[in-house]
């Protein structure tokens, strides 16, 4: 499987995400190209989410949902895991998939023989970064697909927590399952 690029990974959300989606029971509200009225606001956009221009929503990806939550660093060690993370970055934020990879991590740590656990602080940083390098180094090839798996099943659960917790959000969970679990590479 051939790394891809942010400007590749960015084509395929925005292929995904489509254009304007306004469903009323989307918590998120208007959506542009997959970028929420609230994220648009937040980096300036002002104008009518109709308009939102397919290359404002482009580098917003690319600043917040890539090189802010340090995805990009993620991908020098392992780039499926990455895309992994910042397709799950923009569907549940950047914090709940960075914990998510801090999460699996540990469990995968064997109660700390290959590396310290982490704080689960939902920011990749240099501990992160540190503990990912060193299971790729004790796993070997295995290692980024085993814990791509591990980071999707915390996603999957997560799904269906939210669909438990509010029904309205049963309307978005078979797309959820369907378009951003075990296809990514694809």
């Amino acid at each position: 499987m051939a790394n891809k690029s942010i400007d590749q990974l960015v084509d395929e959300v925005i292929k995904r995400e489509g254009g304007f989606v306004n469903h009323p029971a989307d918590r998120g509200g208007a959506t542009n190209w997959g970028i929420t009225k609230a994220v648009a606001r937040q980096h300036g956009y002002a104008g009518d989410m109709r308009l939102l221009p397919r290359d404002e929503a482009a580098d917003i990806y690319k600043r917040i949902y890539w090189n802010a939550p340090n995805f990009d660093k993620v991908a020098r060690n392992a780039n499926f895991l990455a895309e992994e993370l910042f397709d799950t970055g923009i569907n549940m934020g950047t914090g709940t998939a960075s914990g998510f990879l801090q999460r699996a991590l540990n469990a995968l740590n064997r109660n700390q023989k290959d590396f310290a656990d982490l704080t689960i602080d939902r920011r990749i940083g240099p501990a992160t970064l540190n503990a990912l390098r060193a299971f790729i180094k004790k796993r070997g090839r295995d290692a980024e697909p085993v814990l791509t798996k591990a980071v999707e099943a915390l996603q999957g659960a997560h799904y269906l927590r939210i669909a438990e917790n509010r029904p309205s959000q049963e309307a978005f969970v078979f797309g959820w399952l369907k378009n951003r679990i075990g296809n990514l590479g694809e």
